[in-house]
């Protein structure tokens, strides 16, 4: 194989971070292809943790490519803070760090934006991370956005900028904001665009060229499949294509080109922000779940909401993502819950379904039906193999697998490289 993709099976948050990395080790690059400095993937080396927000995962590995899309809405002072960052703990990504020259640019006044229309009386609340990735997305698809390459096209970029922050200053007059200055922005994103000047280039060129070549090239999806703008659970989504449909749109290549999409979903539900969230636990036992599973945002630091495992959900999500298999994360949280359970239909005004609706009002009218399963207890971090998971755990995989209708290929029982299962439950 030589085109691979990890993408979220849910709400986002199930750790991607740790397959990208893991997988990273047998691949030549790795390519961010949607989202923007609002996902946060956390690796955890030796001890140490680490969370990128634009910068692929791979980049803990020497030699790897790192390659961010034209899918990504790239924030080049987040995207420098990052690569310093990096630096400090001595990994220099001089060389292997690659731009698309076609991804738009975030600039601050779509942040400006963003938390004001979050804020503003009277609309839906989504609850973003104010990243500014919304309202850049917006720009893109109005056709009013700013590309890396304008950077360095000086009449473009500054006619463009100017349209732009005078539709932005027109917004934030109105709401009593405070308003940006052209000049000052000008002279702040020219010394940007110089910085990472190095790092541009077309990069779909050099994805395809990886793939022709027989490279191993690993595509790294941000958020989840329920989040994604047409197959989530809308509007409370975000404004890319975070499963596999965003991989052509988002690098330039067909997606015949991939060899095999692997899907990732914890034990159990999170979700951070507003929507709705049919097994979410309002009571000790979803309490319980945040303190165990450490249910913190990696970007905003926010409390997750936690519920059971949503296999309605679930198979929905491999399914339109085409996932050949299941990354199954912090299976070790679940210990010492007596029972398990699995959310195997929705029911909906009295009747009993199976099918994940797209209608919002079904969606936060669904009451879960479980299958309660037998808990384990014990630590399981240091197992290394199927056969020492406890035969509860085995159980729990075994429905999720029979559930979803994807085999589970890898088990992850804590957050260390080392503390990972790969391989087959039969």
């Amino acid at each position: 194989m030589t085109a691979r993709a990890v993408v979220g099976l849910q709400w986002g948050d199930e750790g991607k971070g740790k397959i990208v990395d893991l997988l990273a080790s047998r691949a030549q690059l790795v390519v961010r292809y949607q989202g923007g400095a609002n996902a946060g993937h956390t690796v955890v080396v030796r001890g140490r943790r680490m969370v990128s927000h634009l910068v692929p995962s791979g980049a803990h590995h020497p030699g790897v490519e790192c390659v961010i899309g034209a899918g990504v809405v790239l924030d080049p002072a987040a995207l420098l803070d990052e690569i310093g960052q990096l630096r400090e703990i001595g990994i220099d990504l001089a060389g292997r760090l690659w731009v698309s020259e076609r991804a738009h640019v975030v600039f601050a006044y779509h942040k400006a934006l963003d938390q004001l229309q979050d804020s503003a009386p009277g609309a839906a609340r989504i609850g973003t991370t104010g990243r500014g990735i919304g309202p850049c997305y917006g720009d893109k698809v109005n056709r009013t956005g700013i590309r890396v390459a304008d950077l360095y096209d000086e009449g473009v970029l500054a006619s463009r900028l100017a349209a732009s922050i005078a539709a932005a200053n027109d917004r934030l007059v109105r709401a009593g904001r405070e308003i940006f200055d052209l000049e000052a922005t000008l002279a702040a994103t020219r010394s940007l665009a110089e910085r990472i000047r190095p790092h541009v280039c077309d990069a779909e060129e050099r994805v395809a060229h990886a793939i022709r070549a027989g490279r191993e090239v690993l595509f790294e999806g941000a958020q989840g499949t329920l989040l994604d703008v047409d197959l989530g659970t809308y509007p409370y989504v975000t404004s890319s294509n975070a499963g596999s449909g965003g991989i052509p749109s988002g690098t330039g290549l067909p997606l015949r080109v991939l060899d095999l999409c692997l899907g990732v979903t914890k034990a159990y539900a999170t979700r951070v922000g507003e929507g709705p969230f049919p097994t979410e636990l309002r009571d000790d036992v979803g309490s319980r779940l945040r303190e165990v599973g450490r249910e913190y945002g990696a970007t905003t630091g926010r409390p997750r909401r936690c519920g059971w495992l949503d296999g309605v959900a679930l198979r929905y999500a491999a399914r339109v993502n085409g996932a050949d298999g299941l990354a199954v994360m912090k299976l070790d949280c679940l210990s010492g819950f007596h029972p398990v359970k699995i959310c195997r239909a929705y029911r909906i005004a009295g009747a009993e379904s199976e099918r994940f609706p797209a209608g919002l009002s079904a969606l936060e009218r669904a009451e879960p039906v479980y299958e309660e399963l037998p808990g384990w207890d014990g630590d399981i971090s240091r197992s290394r193999g199927i056969p020492e998971l406890p035969s509860e755990a085995r159980h729990f995989l075994s429905r999720t697998e029979e559930i979803t209708g994807a085999p589970v290929t890898i088990v992850s029982v804590g957050p260390g490289r080392e503390q990972t299962i790969e391989g087959r439950l039969r």
